[in-house]
């Protein structure tokens, strides 16, 4: 994308767009052994490309307009340390992610727009790789100007490398999205999407109101959409109402809860609970009167979901409203979601 003005074109022209899903679930699923692992599916830029590449292809195939990169748990200073490279060879590496996701892109013919390459910057916590994006512990004991510093050798990688955009993902505390939306704007042509991990249906993870975290999205113009992630289905809507008031008009709900497990801290290995079907995932996911182009997925399913939301699907009753545009649905209709 040539400028930050061509990505917000991008999502006035095609409306709702569809994001790819659980990168990491669906490697794993086609064999990566990445539970434990301080890099999670970041390895597999310096171990097995070919892999990130074909998980790519699948979300593809199956109907996304956004492909969000293999860095959510890449940093130089991450892979100096488990890799044992040079940080000439760690910065290669990260921005080998947005490298990997244009190529695939442009083995893709579609017939539509050209999907988005989100460059994926996940909180410090992911890097200290304890559960804590989680808690967001770590930021009482940080500062803004040293969130700063250790985010910005990543979007920096990240912005050379050419991604369409980033998304800061699953930011636990008010203190690390202030560092985040501050760096934004040391890269003035560039655009965003902020989403929080939260732990119930009105905070996010550090116990700050999501309406306070809403509120200083909405101060950075540079920013896209605000929204949540690696949640429970269950308190998405909730969140969303007790700010909606709140949300700039110009910007939109970035929304991918997982599939109904929640993240064992604890053992920092594993996914207990019960998964969610996906229709009880979407019905909560359309809350009437809802606002916003990015449409949410879940970030713990595979293609096949993707494709179901491409394809004919039954839904419960639920009006959607994305900007303006309002669709009501009930369980005899069958709708394909590219408007």
């Amino acid at each position: 994308m040539d400028s930050a003005a061509g990505v917000r074109h991008v999502m006035h022209e095609n409306g709702p767009l569809i994001l790819d899903g659980g990168l990491a679930t669906e490697l794993e699923a086609h064999g990566a052994d990445l539970q434990g692992d301080p890099l999670w599916s970041a390895r597999l830029l310096h171990t097995n490309p070919q892999a990130i590449i074909d998980a790519h292809y699948r979300f593809l195939l199956s109907g996304a307009d956004v492909i969000t990169t293999a860095t959510y748990q890449a940093s130089v200073s991450g892979f100096i340390s488990h890799l044992g490279v040079d940080s000439e060879h760690a910065r290669e590496l990260v921005m080998s992610g947005v490298h990997l996701a244009k190529d695939t892109i442009k083995t893709f013919d579609s017939g539509r727009t050209c999907p988005l390459v989100a460059g994926s910057v996940g909180p410090y916590g992911a890097f200290l790789h304890d559960g804590s994006e989680y808690t967001g512990a770590y930021a009482e004991q940080m500062s803004v100007e040293e969130l700063k510093e250790w985010h910005r050798p990543q979007v920096s990688c990240l912005a050379a490398a050419g991604a369409d955009l980033f998304a800061f993902e699953t930011i636990p505390s008010i203190k690390e999205a202030e560092a985040v939306v501050e760096l934004l704007r040391e890269f003035p042509d560039s655009t965003a999407w902020l989403s929080f991990s939260c732990k119930d249906e009105k905070h996010i993870s550090d116990g700050s109101s999501f309406v306070a975290a809403v509120q200083i999205a909405c101060r950075c113009s540079q920013l896209l959409a605000v929204g949540v992630n690696c949640c429970s289905p269950a308190v998405v809507e909730p969140l969303l109402d007790s700010a909606r008031s709140q949300l700039r008009p110009d910007m939109s709900w970035v929304v991918y809860p997982n599939s109904g497990e929640e993240w064992d801290t604890a053992r920092g290995s594993s996914w207990p609970g019960v998964a969610v079907p996906v229709v009880c995932c979407l019905s909560v996911l359309f809350p009437p009167h809802s606002r916003g182009r990015w449409l949410p997925v879940l970030s713990r399913v595979l293609p096949e979901v993707s494709f179901l939301l491409k394809g004919s699907f039954f839904l419960p009753t639920v009006a959607v409203c994305f900007s303006g545009w309002e669709i009501e649905l009930d369980s005899t209709q069958s709708v394909g979601f590219l408007i």
